[in-house]
């Protein structure tokens, strides 16, 4: 492990004038010095420890492509949320199930195309590694047919970006990534640092984390296209046999932290600060996903062991990926009529395992309200570091 002491307070990377008067972010290349203090490699052991625990259990659970998707929705729903999108997961886990929502259907398209753009990722992996290439292919799911598709879905900016309070302009903007004239020289050297395995892949994926936002590659989508990045850097270096991390719910419940974080690295090089904020984040969503993950599976089991008919027991499996159940859609996943998936749901209700959503006589929402109370649990972010990762409201900067 490279060790090289920085005491440094200046940016990390230099601010330049452009002809057209602004001044903009050029970051230095990765990676950066970095001050392997105590503290700091306490806290990539334990997060080491944790994701490996996860890793363990992601192994070991006995129908992964069931339980993993609600994960990925909850993901979608936690990074667009970021974003300003509002939709809850209970409402796009309804949507998907076919329940009639009042979300607007552009908050749910863009949460449903960050779930896409996952899949899509996920898919790629095997033939062809992380690379500009597939951040593109990424950026184009998640852009198309959503309120940013002015942006160019899977373009790389030809223009000036920034970021700031609404209103402001390129002069009185809080961030100004690189011009769009080095755009492709900050990405190449982004690309090649990817690819660099003499380092813990936990600190690389913080580091690859905020260059990407530094950079700002894109005119919109770059936080989320930023926070899919993780989970498939993890993914592709084997760290996780599934997509069982998930950070957005973390950096969204101390968004404050999370853009002080980000912007202490430009203005001050406080790698140290980020690398413990982005760990710390590790660990804890870690810890949540296990024990949600670990309380699902108990839940199953126990409904498992009361259920008896073969059509209730076909069931779990559907509430398991979605906990809302319809009728029609209970009637097409058994391949039976309608009376018998009828028949087949009440069996569920009278065990308690599903209840009527409403008094609709006709097409009659259930839902498994145990199940949707876990996965809309808000994360639990008990942290040993309480005075430096505090959950607070608010937003310093926005990413987009």
């Amino acid at each position: 492990m490279p060790t090289r002491a920085s005491k440094t307070k200046k940016p990390s990377g230099k601010w330049i004038r452009t002809p057209q008067g602004y001044r903009a972010f050029h970051p230095d290349p990765l990676p950066p010095a970095l001050n392997w203090s105590p503290r700091l490699v306490r806290v990539l052991s334990d997060a080491d420890q944790i994701l490996g625990q996860l890793a363990g259990e992601g192994r070991r659970l006995p129908n992964p492509h069931l339980l993993i998707r609600p994960f990925i929705q909850r993901e979608a729903v936690y990074s667009s949320r970021i974003e300003g999108t509002q939709s809850t997961l209970g409402e796009l886990l309804a949507a998907d199930a076919g329940v009639p929502v009042e979300r607007s259907p552009e908050d749910l398209r863009e949460v449903g195309n960050y779930v896409a753009a996952l899949d899509h990722g996920i898919k790629r992996l095997p033939s062809l590694p992380l690379s500009i290439r597939l951040v593109r292919e990424l950026h184009e799911k998640l852009m198309r047919g959503v309120r940013g598709d002015h942006a160019t879905p899977g373009e790389l900016r030809r223009s000036q970006n920034w970021i700031g309070p609404s209103g402001c302009t390129l002069a009185t903007a809080a961030y100004v990534p690189p011009p769009p004239e080095i755009l492709m020289a900050c990405l190449g050297r982004w690309e090649n640092f990817l690819h660099d395995r003499t380092m813990p892949i936990l600190v690389q994926a913080a580091l690859v984390h905020y260059q990407f936002e530094a950079i700002h590659p894109f005119l919109d989508g770059n936080g989320r296209v930023g926070r899919l990045l993780i989970i498939l850097l993890l993914m592709e270096r084997g760290v996780l046999p599934l997509p069982l991390l998930y950070l957005s719910a973390f950096f969204e419940a101390t968004r404050r932290d999370y853009y002080e974080a980000l912007n202490g690295v430009t203005e001050r090089s406080a790698w140290e600060e980020w690398l413990l904020y982005f760990l710390n984040g590790v660990a804890r969503q870690s810890e949540d996903a296990l024990s949600r993950a670990q309380r699902i599976n108990r839940l199953l089991d126990g409904w498992q062991s009361r259920v008896r008919s073969p059509g209730a027991l076909g069931l779990l499996d559907l509430l398991a990926v979605n906990p809302f159940l319809t009728v029609r859609k209970a009637e097409k996943h058994l391949r039976v009529a309608f009376n018998t998936a009828a028949l087949a749901i009440r069996q569920l209700q009278q065990e308690g395992i599903v209840v009527q959503q409403g008094d609709a006589r006709r097409d009659r929402v259930f839902c498994a309200q145990a199940l949707l109370d876990i996965l809309e649990e808000p994360p639990k972010l008990t942290s040993p570091e309480p005075a430096f990762f505090r959950p607070t409201p608010g937003s310093a900067r926005r990413s987009a």
